[in-house]
């Protein structure tokens, strides 16, 4: 069971479209953040596709991660940095775009089949999830750009990877967090 599943027991088709929009809507919003860290800043929308995909599950992770990219499609600025056009989509980020879809159903899916239910799972599934993004992340601008293996190591990962992990443990921390809450609040 998803903490959205266990908020709102008798779900209606009207609470999971208002759902999807508000997740596509805390997605674009956290792209918009970036974190000082060193070598690269940080932008936090893999913290709140992790969120969305751990609360919501895996369909309704699906679900919001194809409207905020259908969003970005249509040119609203929901990506990084104000981004948003088919154009940046086919650009050099491309395959995390793509990859973000997979991140929430897999995030969802770790939460619907147990793997994800305390806060040490939760967060081993997270930071694990967050190292499949880089496959889709990385072929697409190894393909589309012609970059080396020793490049993208260099310039498209490891200076993220510290980045990845620390969201994926904020990510477990506000998921059982949210759990605490609502097994507080049913007493």
């Amino acid at each position: 069971m998803t903490l959205t599943h266990a908020a709102f027991p008798a779900m209606s088709r009207l609470t999971q479209v208002l759902l999807v929009l508000a997740g596509s809507v805390f997605i674009a919003l956290a792209a918009q953040v970036a974190v000082p860290m060193f070598p690269v800043p940080m932008t936090l929308q893999t913290l709140a596709i992790l969120i969305v995909g751990l609360t919501f599950g895996a369909r309704l992770g699906l679900a919001t991660l194809l409207v905020y990219l259908g969003e970005g499609a249509m040119g609203l600025p929901v990506f990084a940095n104000g981004n948003g056009s088919l154009a940046y989509m086919m650009g050099p980020t491309g395959g995390f775009l793509i990859g973000f879809v997979g991140m929430a159903w897999l995030a969802g899916l770790a939460v619907e089949k147990g793997i994800a239910r305390g806060f040490v799972t939760t967060a081993l599934a997270a930071v694990v999830i967050s190292a499949l993004l880089y496959i889709p992340g990385l072929i697409w601008p190894a393909a589309m750009l012609g970059k080396s293996a020793a490049a993208l190591w260099s310039g498209w990962m490891a200076p993220f990877l510290v980045g990845d992990a620390v969201k994926a443990v904020l990510a477990a921390l506000v998921v059982t967090g949210g759990w605490a809450a609502l097994r507080a609040r049913a007493r």
